[in-house]
């Protein structure tokens, strides 16, 4: 067993930077100093979706700029409450592959499990903001339930952690469940999709370097940034430590009207990422969800902006423009038309 010393750079507890996240519409006004005039359209759309900012991530925000695209991402606005035809509760069908609770099977080959409906920060583009996950908690009875279900199908040879953010659970509770999954023969890799790496990189502490680090599964850890601006020194630190306890290390993002649709931005996203060491993935197209129109990005305008990267650009810093389409075998590529 491998038995891993603090990080140097580990100096605060991630779960009290978690449990003081901003919440309170008020207060975010107050602390960055935005127009008291958005704040009533803000607080109605914070009751069908709360606010939820930790203190890492609001320490990037410039105050006063009500632009910032970091700010815009997690600010409630007044076009969330406008419904808008086509953007639905349940963009994905994912309630239609929802065989047992907290468990989901889209894909042939692996499956994906709902660890937590919480998360460290409200994204307001959110596909799973409408998500019963109060309908879909995992208790010990409910991990048994799932080693059942994997031990019924050998066709999966992957779990994919998922939620909400699955890193905000205990290292312990963590390292029960991979104990489940490491006993079935069949399951070969571990993927684990969270945004806590880029808004409270503390998260990466030496528990949880330790649980992935002796895991016999191959493991890779899919962070989500949108922005070059998301990323820190401490990040960085975070990924090395990741890389070190042999995790491989991806990146997906959304493409968002506003902050991150110029390929000035894709490209210093890319490159800044490659710096921590870690690869671009996939660059979604904004899943329909009621409450997100705002975010909206046409695929022509997407296709547009990749060709401009594919002129930029390494092939290997390049991520994949996706859109999931409910019901399919997989994500949908996006086709560039490039000659």
């Amino acid at each position: 067993m491998i038995t891993r010393t603090a990080p140097s750079w580990h100096t605060e507890d991630w779960q009290i930077l978690l449990s003081g996240s901003i919440r309170c519409p008020e207060t975010l006004w107050k602390r960055l100093n935005l127009p008291l005039d958005t704040l009533p359209a803000a607080l109605k759309a914070h009751h069908d979706f709360p606010l939820r900012v930790p203190e890492p991530y609001l320490d990037k925000i410039e105050p006063g700029n009500p632009d910032d695209p970091l700010l815009k991402q997690v600010l409630p606005v007044a076009q969330e409450t406008e419904p808008r035809p086509g953007f639905v509760a349940d963009p994905l069908g994912e309630r239609l592959a929802n065989p047992s609770s907290g468990l989901l099977h889209k894909y042939q080959s692996r499956v994906l499990l709902i660890l937590s409906g919480a998360c460290a920060i409200n994204c307001r583009y959110c596909f799973r903001r409408h998500f019963p996950y109060a309908d879909n908690r995992l208790s010990s009875q409910e991990f048994a339930d799932i080693q059942a279900y994997l031990e019924a199908h050998p066709e999966v040879n992957e779990v994919i952690l998922s939620g909400g953010d699955p890193l905000v659970v205990s290292n312990a509770r963590l390292a029960t469940l991979l104990k489940i999954i490491e006993n079935i023969p069949t399951i070969s890799r571990l993927r684990i999709h969270t945004r806590l790496p880029v808004v409270i990189p503390q998260r990466i502490d030496t528990g949880l370097l330790e649980v992935l680090g002796n895991s016999r599964l191959n493991r890779v850890l899919v962070t989500h940034s949108n922005h070059p601006q998301e990323l820190d020194e401490v990040f960085d630190q975070a990924m090395g430590a990741l890389r070190q306890a042999g995790v491989h290390l991806l990146n997906q993002a959304v493409l968002l009207n506003g902050i991150n649709d110029q390929a000035d931005v894709q490209a210093a996203l890319s490159e800044r990422l490659f710096q921590a060491g870690v690869l671009p993935y996939y660059l979604h197209l904004l899943d329909p969800v009621a409450g997100a129109h705002h975010f909206d990005v046409s695929e022509k305008s997407a296709q547009k902006m990749m060709a401009e990267l594919h002129r930029r650009l390494p092939g290997f810093l390049i991520p994949r423009l996706v859109r999931e389409i409910s019901g399919k075998s997989g994500k949908t590529l996006i086709d560039l038309h490039l000659s």
